[in-house]
């Protein structure tokens, strides 16, 4: 059991209704964590993850400033300092770049990389003053190697693991660690949607031959946020099965 289960550090998952944010929210709250939650839609699955693991859910459009401040407080007065933070809130919508609009490039950038930036700035310094932290942020196999369909959304992850490596150098001083990690295919509402036949090409390139489950990735992100893991900051990792290998 991690350092964390004994002091009931406060974590904050955003983007945590399903998939990847509430699987890693559910592990967090086994290892002792007290759990905040962010969603944007699906309220009742939000609420429901809260109840069963003893935590909060906040409704926020984390492209929206003030509301993004409001939540922050609410969390602060709920639960304390956050001392963990998942950056797991995210959006995709494929377009090749000649038909991409200025707005749909902006609220890719929005959703995926400025929104992380308003968070950590805001919750850093009291992570500097408690002289821990851990920040992990979950990018994706596109920000490693680019998608076709998906330069907005690579250009945003790929800035997402730029941003976590340079802050690792800026927090190790103050006993906070920042890491990235990269998920690959996995068994999420992202992939529900893609046709049968173009999941199995796509899965031709993963050396391990299927998808990964959210449980895999969240299992990674609970290490990175336990005291187990307080020698490693600045890496991006890829639970990927392979996809990309580097």
């Amino acid at each position: 059991m991690s350092v964390a289960a004994k002091t009931g550090r406060v974590a904050l998952v955003t983007g945590a209704s399903g998939g990847i944010g509430a699987a890693t929210a559910r592990m967090l709250a086994r290892d002792g964590c007290r759990v905040a939650v962010t969603y944007l839609r699906h309220a009742g699955a939000a609420e429901a993850l809260a109840v069963e693991i003893d935590g909060r859910a906040y409704g926020v459009d984390l492209t929206d400033r003030a509301a993004t401040t409001a939540m922050l407080d609410r969390v602060a007065a709920d639960l304390g300092p956050v001392q963990v933070l998942v950056l797991n809130a995210g959006a995709i919508r494929d377009g090749l770049l000649p038909f991409l609009r200025e707005e749909d490039w902006a609220s890719i950038l929005d959703v995926n990389l400025n929104s992380a930036f308003r968070l950590t700035r805001s919750l850093i310094k009291g992570m500097y003053a408690a002289r821990w932290g851990r920040i992990i942020a979950v990018a994706s196999a596109s920000g490693l190697v680019g998608q076709i369909g998906q330069t907005h959304y690579s250009a945003a992850k790929g800035g997402l693991i730029a941003f976590s490596r340079a802050l690792a150098r800026e927090a190790a001083g103050f006993g906070v660690t920042v890491n990235a990690v990269a998920p690959g295919f996995i068994d999420t509402d992202l992939l529900a949607g893609l046709p049968a036949a173009k999941l199995e090409s796509y899965l031709k390139g993963v050396p391990l031959a299927r998808v990964g489950r959210p449980e895999e990735v969240a299992a990674l992100i609970a290490f990175l946020a336990s005291e187990d893991a307080c020698y490693i900051t600045g890496q991006t990792i890829a639970v990927d099965g392979g996809l990309v290998m580097r």
